[in-house]
């Protein structure tokens, strides 16, 4: 079995910029049709144009009626749909009892909600098309409980749970399901909540990066959350469903 997606078509939201635009291009650079999505419409359009066949489609994931566009976009421009890989993803970074309502409400809504109308909607075009994966980006931290992030451990956690259910509803109508569960990753969307974690945990600047080297020996990097996003779409991955691949340098395996 090969990671070959030649005549493959993907949707991979969030694929702007980091983990999302990596994801894109490693499917591209192994033969797919990629449907670059991204809420920042301007980004998408870079991104999909450093692409060889891509198209960029601007898509906020909590509303309903443009993931039902970005699927139909995906089949009408390519002819069918394949794989789905819903990347969007934010967060915020406060105790539980310094987060108001409204902020838990948009990190689980694009988190949760986001991973939920992806695959509610990508489903039956991967099913019209002869079959195909889903892909949930999940996290480490749902397995876990994670200081200073519950609205983004919860909402991954959610995923993880609707990734099973999912691959156990789509297997008879050859729909894979699963999930990537990294550690840290060297993103932005990390990086730039490090001085709030550090200030958070009483860490000096650069703690936090010394404690990531504690916990997990390194920040993980962008290619590899790929590469596994690659691997479980790809029929190399063809009896593997309902799992969920960690990808944490062994933070998760570890007391302390």
């Amino acid at each position: 079995m090969t990671q070959d997606f030649t005549g493959k078509t993907a949707i991979v939201t969030g694929a702007a910029r980091g983990i999302g635009l990596t994801i894109a291009r490693t499917l591209s650079d192994r033969g797919a049709n990629v449907v670059v999505s991204d809420i920042d419409e301007g980004a998408a359009k870079a991104a999909a144009d450093s692409l060889p066949r891509a198209v960029a489609v601007a898509c906020d994931v909590t509303d309903e009626d443009q993931v039902t566009a970005l699927v139909d976009t995906a089949v009408a421009t390519y002819g069918g749909l394949h794989v789905m890989v819903p990347n969007a993803g934010v967060a915020t970074v406060a105790p539980i009892v310094e987060t108001d309502l409204a902020a838990w409400r948009r990190v689980t809504s694009v988190n949760l909600d986001g991973v939920f109308l992806s695959l509610r909607y990508a489903a039956p075009a991967i099913i019209a098309s002869g079959g195909g994966a889903i892909v949930n980006i999940a996290s480490v931290t749902a397995n876990n409980g994670s200081a200073l992030i519950a609205s983004y451990a919860a909402a991954k956690a959610g995923v993880v749970n609707l990734t099973k259910t999912a691959a156990v509803e789509l297997r008879d109508h050859g729909v894979r399901v699963n999930a990537v569960l990294p550690g840290f990753i060297e993103t932005e969307l990390v990086t730039e909540q490090v001085g709030n974690f550090e200030a958070a945990l009483g860490l000096p600047a650069g703690g936090f990066s010394a404690l990531i080297e504690m916990k997990q020996g390194r920040w993980g990097t962008v290619q590899e959350v790929a590469d596994a996003v690659a691997f479980l779409a790809s029929d190399a991955a063809g009896f593997c469903s309902g799992s969920g691949l960690v990808l944490d340098g062994g933070l998760d395996a570890a007391l302390i």
